[in-house]
């Protein structure tokens, strides 16, 4: 390759894809009681929430704390063990202060939280009509024909690898390994060993479920209510099961 085409050479690629990232809202501003919380559930699930990356939600407190005070819950993220990576879009108070503080702005970030004590979650409508995916370069969707699962078969989802089916069901004909992720905004199906992360619903829909032959998870969740691996009664390890909401509550059975 000569020197002129070497220098024309593009240095990076860049795309924008889905990415697991948590959330954490702020329901009081107390550094150290976010740090044992915190610290809970990484010790919970250290493989789930070790290092993993937060956006701070700012939006369910009356008023913006001041930069000193963010600064604090922010320190207390990575005490834990989480990276926080940026803030959540709340109004234009929280976007001022992000560039403050120097972090991105999640703009289009949408996070279903786990209902608090004593809080009951608001129901999100299911999805009565067909919902028609974005189609690939080339192909044409004039016909109106409502759109099947996306289907992933051959090789097991390695570790470190994502599948994701978008406005539709995914069906995995392999297994997941461990630190693999599946994600549909329908239902998952998966007919091998579920033993990475599975999360149904991601544009939360509450009527999705989950289904694996083989029961061996590190995390479910549905419309982002989850229960991780500790969590999970061990009866229900290696065995065929379904995952579904009720009233807000993860339940898990044998099929």
């Amino acid at each position: 390759m000569s020197a002129r085409a070497e220098s024309l050479e593009s240095a990076c690629d860049l795309r924008f894809g889905q990415v697991g990232i948590a959330c954490v809202r702020i329901r009081r501003v107390d550094a150290a009681a976010l740090v044992e919380e915190l610290e809970r559930r990484v010790r919970s699930a250290p493989q789930m929430f070790t290092r993993a990356a937060v956006v701070l939600d700012l939006s369910h407190l009356s008023k913006l704390p001041d930069d000193g005070m963010v600064d604090a819950l922010l320190e207390a993220i990575r005490s834990a063990g989480m990276l926080p990576v940026g803030i959540a879009y709340g109004t234009s108070e929280t976007e001022a202060l992000a560039e403050r503080m120097g972090l991105p702005l999640i703009a289009k970030f949408r996070a279903q939280y786990e209902p608090a004590q004593g809080e009951t979650a608001t129901p999100v409508p299911a999805r009565h009509e067909p919902v028609r995916a974005a189609a690939p370069l080339g192909e044409d969707t004039s016909s109106g024909a409502t759109v099947t699962a996306q289907h992933h078969s051959g090789s097991t989802v390695r570790s470190g690898q994502q599948v994701y089916a978008r406005d539709r069901d995914l069906v995995v004909t392999a297994g997941v390994a461990n630190g693999a992720e599946v994600i549909a905004d329908g239902s998952i199906h998966v007919y091998g060993s579920l033993r990475g992360r599975a999360m149904a619903g991601a544009q939360g829909d509450e009527s999705a479920r989950i289904f694996c032959s083989d029961f061996r998870a590190e995390l479910v969740a549905i419309a982002g209510h989850y229960r991780v691996f500790e969590d999970m009664p061990k009866e229900f390890e290696g065995q065929p099961v379904q995952c579904w909401l009720d009233n807000g509550k993860l339940m898990i059975a044998r099929l």
